[in-house]
């Protein structure tokens, strides 16, 4: 069984891409919706809730388990691989590895919570990979909040994006990456606002699906002891009607949300 969590709703992009590339696979899905949003929190808050989140998981039957949330991905990652002997993944290294291959002008974009941006996370990977590239990113605290209440196309929503989005457009990013999960539901806006054709937005839910499914194929006995079949199971630390509403305009249907 394949393991993802999140802060809020917003990882279920990366278990929808999941689904698309590995239907055969069946997931478990942990959203700390009773917590969220894990931008704003202390990075020993977030090793703490991810620790936790993990443990969850495994003891569902999860084997391999991806880190959802790039808030928790830019502080928790490498404590978590030492302390769980399975398989981590996390968003931030492939959107980082698409962004440097997709980039013309090396000016890349990065939008994420307060916490990923602090982290300096992406702007170091980035420039480990390619010296000479400029990035430059903007801490967007606001936006969680406004996709876990389902205010994805109010005016207010709009409002705000257009004020974070300014600065990355004024320095001629050609590439921008989407660093936080739930800001693919915030897509079709953040393109409208940079430019269809001048900015390329690097999904890192997308991504992350791609890299373990290029895993499971190198691997490919690992990936017959995962456990097959459709039921996934959606699990969350609160449950409200928001979080039904986004859930289900994720995946185009209906999901049971379980609160533990």
């Amino acid at each position: 069984m394949i393991g993802i969590f999140d802060s809020g709703v917003g990882g279920m992009t990366v278990a929808r891409a999941v689904e698309t590339l590995l239907p055969d696979n069946q997931i478990i899905y942990y959203g700390d919706l009773a917590r969220t949003p894990y931008g704003n929190k202390s990075p020993e808050a977030i090793i703490e809730y991810s620790i936790g989140n993990t443990e969850f998981l495994l003891g569902h039957g999860a084997k391999i388990i991806i880190i959802a949330c790039n808030s928790a991905a830019s502080v928790a990652s490498d404590i978590l691989r030492q302390t769980f002997a399975v398989p981590i993944f996390e968003v931030i290294t492939p959107a980082v590895e698409r962004a440097v291959a997709s980039t013309v002008t090396g000016n890349i974009g990065v939008m994420g919570t307060r916490a990923t941006i602090r982290s300096g996370i992406y702007d170091q990977k980035i420039i480990e990979q390619a010296p000479e590239f400029h990035v430059f990113s903007k801490a967007c605290p606001l936006l969680v909040p406004l996709v876990e209440e389902g205010w994805i196309d109010a005016r207010e929503t709009k409002m705000i994006l257009r004020k974070y989005l300014a600065p990355l457009k004024q320095k001629q990013i050609d590439t921008l990456v989407l660093g936080c999960t739930h800001y693919p539901l915030l897509k079709d806006l953040i393109r409208h606002r940079m430019g269809k054709n001048r900015v390329r937005l690097i999904d890192s839910s997308i991504e992350v699906a791609l890299t373990l499914k290029v895993y499971l194929s190198e691997n490919p006995d690992f990936g017959k002891t995962l456990q097959h079949g459709s039921q996934n199971k959606y699990f969350v630390s609160d449950l409200t009607k928001a979080a039904v509403a986004t859930a289900e305009k994720i995946f185009g249907r209906h999901i049971d949300l379980e609160k533990v």
